[in-house]
């Protein structure tokens, strides 16, 4: 598992003169991300060679809890909160989705500064938020914090399951044993 590092992508090839993976780990060829966190986000992400884990992961019918970090624009409300309980309508490919319901609280993390950090003079009030939810629309985190009026300015993925980022930094990777992962990922 690796903290992916904000502004990389989650493959191990460069696209666009955006740097990928394999600009910080020399791993074999048969080994792959599974899932994805987009360019803007950061935190845990699988790397395996295991396809039977990347299927069972990524179906999503097996409802795989992640949970998020996340720095939003302004202080949500306690109404907007409750949203999150209920599903919130998003739009994907032009067309509107009602998501599973989502736990979400606010919290006061212990994190560094990422670089480039978050332009404060352009957004004085932020708050974070963690975000626990089941599903993984693409974007889906930062579409439901928009519509609830607070847009992400940060994006961590913390865990999956009860498998946690911490105390990886930005850009580490370590190595954990199958039975410890399936375990963690509750797939035993």
């Amino acid at each position: 598992m690796i903290h992916k590092p904000f502004k990389v992508l989650s493959q191990f090839t460069d696209e666009d003169g955006n740097p990928g993976l394999g600009n910080l780990f020399d791993l074999p060829k048969d080994v792959y991300p599974v899932g994805r966190l987009d360019l803007d986000s950061e935190g845990l992400l699988i790397l395996t060679n295991d396809k039977s884990l990347n299927n069972r992961l990524l179906n999503p019918l097996n409802n795989h809890k992640r949970t998020y970090w996340v720095e939003v624009e302004g202080t949500p409300k306690t109404d907007d909160l409750a949203k999150f309980s209920n599903g919130l309508e998003i739009n994907l490919k032009g067309k509107t989705h009602k998501t599973r319901k989502a736990d979400v609280k606010i919290i006061k993390p212990d994190v560094p500064d990422r670089e480039p950090p978050v332009n404060v003079k352009k957004h004085p009030i932020r708050s974070w938020l963690e975000i626990s939810l089941t599903e993984g629309k693409n974007r889906q985190v930062r579409r439901m914090t928009a519509a609830i009026g607070h847009p992400t300015l940060r994006l961590i993925r913390v865990a999956i399951e009860d498998l946690q980022m911490h105390p990886l930094k930005s850009g580490e990777i370590t190595q954990i044993s199958k039975g410890v992962l399936y375990k963690k990922l509750r797939l035993l």
